[in-house]
């Protein structure tokens, strides 16, 4: 079974490093040959995106002595493909850059470096929002424990006190 792991890992690097030389030439194209080639990597991204699963389908079927060595190294490729997703979007950025430089002269000038830093806050902002709504559910789950904490303290509570008023009452009646 690893070695479909292996025959996959020679396909994602060979599919990747043909969508890195293709990202590296997509901002000096122009034209039609320009989108085929955006077209192409999209297309060549999708089939890593199905190649990785399939990847991980073949992890998940490992016993699991080697499954984490294989996780690990499936974990660096998504890594991998995380950076190779957003190199192709700084490439077109910077393809949509120049289509408006030739529409617009000059005047659009630093859109790349304001629409990179955007893109780099957004990812952040992306970030920092899975960060808060996992802190959410760790307090709405501590809290659920909480409230069954103190609903249960609270009967032991009551049964104590009714415990303590018989016990009240049964030494109130042997005085008299």
């Amino acid at each position: 079974m690893s070695s479909d792991f292996e025959a996959y890992e020679q396909d994602f690097g060979t599919l990747t490093a043909e969508i890195t030389n293709k990202i590296g030439r997509i901002p000096k194209l122009g034209g039609e040959e320009k989108t085929q080639l955006v077209l192409n990597v999209d297309k060549q991204l999708e089939e890593v995106r199905e190649l990785m699963e399939q990847m991980d389908l073949e992890v998940r079927e490992l016993p699991i002595q080697s499954r984490g060595m294989y996780q690990s190294r499936l974990k660096s490729y998504k890594g991998e493909m995380d950076k190779l997703e957003k190199d192709f979007k700084r490439s077109r950025i910077a393809y949509s850059d120049e289509v408006r430089n030739e529409l617009l002269g000059e005047d659009a000038g630093s859109s790349e470096s304001q629409r990179a830093h955007l893109l780099d806050n957004t990812e952040k902002l992306e970030r920092s929002s899975r960060r808060l709504d996992a802190g959410y559910q760790i307090a709405v789950e501590t809290a659920a424990l909480t409230t069954g904490d103190i609903f249960r303290s609270t009967s032991k509570r009551e049964i104590l006190n009714k415990g303590r008023e018989k016990d009240g009452a049964s030494t109130a009646a042997w005085h008299r």
